[in-house]
């Protein structure tokens, strides 16, 4: 068997498809799980729902051939990568966004666990932190010690993930479950977007003017295969900057006053923390909107 097959579920959506092509880049045997077959195939592709744990166990304990279907072979990857999810609030009516995502994220690590496979990553997200902040966060720049604060059915549905990745990891503690707290995921072409959060940067007081181009995002994914420790372990994956020029400081005395500042590595520092990440994963962003050409 080989020992860096990873199966990635969600690969075909806007983070997915870069997680795919950044793992095939880097050498790794992936498998694609999907309802929707990508735009650009680099890897083999198995539709499946998630919502269905036999599919789900098949998903993850088989793989496809390019070209010649299913293959016959019974295998356990070297990782699962969960980002499948309906991906945001009030895409669909809240029930069933939290029954889709809640059911299918137990599903994936459930299928995992049982299998064998001992690391799985997971696309967990910022809402937890408390977005939309209509109430101030308790402080910034916000990190990963920060009370949860799910304000949605789709936030509380991944506080849920967390923590059924925590209490399966006390089940196993040779388990290693990394959460993803992704910000709002960037492509190069959507930097264009950006001169209107310039005019107006109220309007991205939201999320803490935080977003993080896929490419990071892929980089984040990647290392956590590489590098994450047994256990449950969450991480905030932003880029290092804001989407706006104004400083970092300015824009919480401007929309938050009165919320506590933790010191910055500069005037434009992201205001959702990375240090954890940059700690124990070494992860480092490479990509800004400040230098897209």
């Amino acid at each position: 068997m080989p020992q860096h097959r990873i199966v990635v579920t969600g690969g075909s959506g806007k983070l997915g498809r870069v997680v795919v092509q950044d793992l095939v880049d880097h050498g790794y045997d992936v498998i694609n799980v999907d309802l929707a077959p990508p735009a650009h195939a680099v890897c083999p592709f198995l539709r499946a729902d998630l919502a269905d744990y036999g599919q789900v166990v098949d998903a993850i304990s088989s793989h496809p051939s390019v070209g010649a279907g299913e293959s016959a072979e019974l295998v356990v990857p070297h990782a699962v990568v969960h980002l499948a999810a309906v991906p945001a609030p009030r895409l669909k009516p809240n029930a069933e966004t939290f029954r889709n995502n809640t059911v299918s994220d137990y599903n994936v690590f459930e299928a995992s666990r049982r299998l064998g496979v001992k690391k799985v990553v997971y696309a967990s997200s910022e809402t937890v932190l408390g977005l939309p902040f209509a109430d101030p966060p308790p402080y910034a720049p916000i990190d990963e010690a920060a009370p949860p604060c799910p304000n949605s059915a789709y936030s509380l549905a991944k506080l849920l993930m967390e923590t059924s990745a925590a209490q399966m990891c006390r089940w196993d503690p040779a388990l290693s479950m990394i959460g993803l707290r992704f910000s709002n995921v960037m492509e190069p072409h959507d930097y264009a977007r950006f001169p209107a959060y310039e005019a107006d940067p109220a309007s991205r007081l939201w999320n803490l003017w935080g977003y993080i181009d896929a490419r990071d995002g892929a980089q984040a994914v990647r290392l956590a295969i590489e590098r994450g420790q047994p256990g449950a372990h969450v991480y905030i994956i932003a880029n290092a900057d804001t989407v706006v020029s104004q400083p970092s400081a300015s824009l919480i005395q401007t929309y938050f006053p009165g919320v506590p500042m933790r010191p910055l590595s500069d005037d434009h520092a992201t205001l959702l923390s990375i240090d954890k990440a940059r700690r124990d994963l070494g992860y480092a962003p490479q990509y800004s909107w400040r230098h897209a050409s």
